[in-house]
């Protein structure tokens, strides 16, 4: 391996991060690293300096690129779009910091900000880059991005979810939920979940899913309770397997059946204890990163 194979290789995860982060999609986090392998691979490095800053400003820029195009592509997303979702190292869940970045929750609220106010936001919140690096990565003036970075700090905290850090309660209210889902007991799900809990689901219109988030207790634990009771894309229940692992940085389960992955589930924790959100990923091209069984980030 040369020497710039070597620099590539060396900073490729974080590269990943970086990318991730600001599309919230492992498979466009993929293509943007490969593709900042071969503007890397065609540049002329001799005058660089700072090998991981000139890195990142190009998988930044690139990101931000993708996310212009992919965000019209959004606007006509058939029902409800969350994040794809990827399997995380135990190590990374300790890390609050970096659980909370890459938790589904987090994702969702970063899609609501403008790609340079994401790309700060992530850059300075996450890897703690200064705004000085920020600003030649991203090709903007320092108080151009100090004030994008006040927004997006704003715009964050102000819809930021709780978030749990407690691994073992999280994992117990987890595998609770799903006992009670599979068992279709209503009566437990209401129990578990907070009056208004909120269900998200992607199936992005190719299997059968929610087409907009169901809200309440009630209307979720009927939703869950009922889907339990019949087949899933020509699955039975009773056919399906569950695993309990680690998914964007927290506990999340993932559905098997028929040879392929189905869904993954994870849930997030209200200040009582309770669940207050759940996010079903289904869209089956949004579950080749977990089907691939890869730990990242």
């Amino acid at each position: 391996m040369s020497s710039d194979q070597q620099t590539f290789a060396d900073h490729r995860n974080l590269l990943f991060a970086v990318a991730y982060r600001l599309l919230g999609s492992a498979a466009d986090a993929e293509d943007v690293v490969q593709d900042a392998w071969f503007k890397w691979s065609a540049d002329d490095r001799s005058q660089v300096a700072d090998p991981k800053a000139y890195l990142a400003r190009i998988v930044t820029n690139l990101s931000m690129e993708r996310l212009r195009s992919t965000r019209r592509q959004r606007e006509t997303y058939v029902g409800p779009w969350l994040p794809e979702p990827i399997l995380t190292q135990a190590d990374a869940a300790e890390d609050i910091a970096t659980a909370e970045s890459i938790s589904m929750a987090m994702l969702v609220v970063l899609e609501t900000l403008s790609p340079l106010e994401r790309a700060v936001f992530v850059l300075k919140e996450v890897f703690a880059f200064s705004y000085g690096e920020i600003a030649e990565a991203v090709e903007r003036s320092e108080p151009a991005v100090r004030q994008a970075g006040h927004r997006a700090r704003e715009h964050v905290q102000a819809r930021r979810p709780r978030f749990e850090a407690d691994r073992v309660k999280k994992r117990e209210a987890t595998e609770r939920f799903f006992a009670a889902t599979m068992g279709g007991d209503i009566n437990q799900l209401m129990e578990l979940l907070a009056p208004e809990v909120t269900l998200w689901t992607d199936g992005g219109g190719k299997v059968r899913q929610a087409m907009r988030p169901i809200i309440g207790a009630a209307n979720v634990a009927r939703w869950l309770a009922g889907n339990a009771q019949r087949p899933y894309e020509g699955v039975e229940i009773s056919d399906m397997a569950a695993e309990l692992v680690d998914i964007n940085g927290g506990p999340g389960i993932v559905m098997t059946g028929a040879g392929r992955v189905i869904a993954t589930i994870t849930v997030d924790l209200g200040a009582d204890g309770r669940i207050a959100a759940v996010h079903n990923v289904a869209n089956p091209d949004k579950l080749r990163a977990v089907a691939e069984g890869a730990k990242r980030v």
